[in-house]
C-alpha cells in the first residue's frame, strides 16, 4: 500500500515529473547554466525550467550557484543525492527504448475500439 508517507511513494513522487528526470539526465556530465539547459533538453520553456529547477534544489538533488561577476552567472549541478537518481533514470531510459514499441502497440489496440474516447489521464504526456 502506497500511503501518502511512504518512502517509494517519495520516490515515484521525483521521477513522475516529466521535466525533473529530463533535468537530472541533462546535467549528468556537470554544472550548467539555464540557458545551456533549454538549450540541451529543447521543448522546456524558461518558466519550466526556472519551476523543475527550483523543485529539485527543494529536494535536495540540484544545488545552486550564484556568482559574484557582473552580470551575475548562475549554475545549477547535481548534489551526491541527485547523482545516486542517474542509475534509475537510465535504467528507466533503457526500459522505455527496449519496450516502446509494445506500449505504443497496445495504445494503438486500445485505441481501435474506443474510438472518439480520451485515453485515461494517467496516460496522456505532463
Amino acid at each position: 500500500m502506497f500511503i501518502a508517507d511512504c518512502q517509494a511513494r517519495l520516490a515515484f513522487d521525483l521521477l513522475a515529473n516529466t521535466w525533473n528526470a529530463v533535468v537530472i539526465w541533462a546535467l549528468r556530465h556537470g554544472p550548467r547554466r539555464p540557458g545551456r539547459l533549454r538549450e540541451e533538453i529543447g521543448g522546456i520553456s524558461t518558466k519550466v525550467l526556472t519551476e523543475t529547477l527550483r523543485r529539485l534544489e527543494f529536494n535536495g538533488l540540484v544545488s545552486r550557484h550564484v556568482y559574484a561577476e557582473t552580470p551575475p552567472r548562475v549554475e545549477y549541478e547535481l548534489t551526491g543525492l541527485g547523482r545516486t537518481l542517474l542509475g534509475p533514470i537510465e535504467a528507466f531510459g533503457a526500459w522505455a527504448f527496449d519496450h516502446a514499441d509494445e506500449v505504443m502497440a497496445a495504445q494503438g489496440r486500445w485505441e481501435a475500439p474506443h474510438a472518439g474516447s480520451s485515453p485515461p489521464p494517467s496516460s496522456q504526456a505532463g
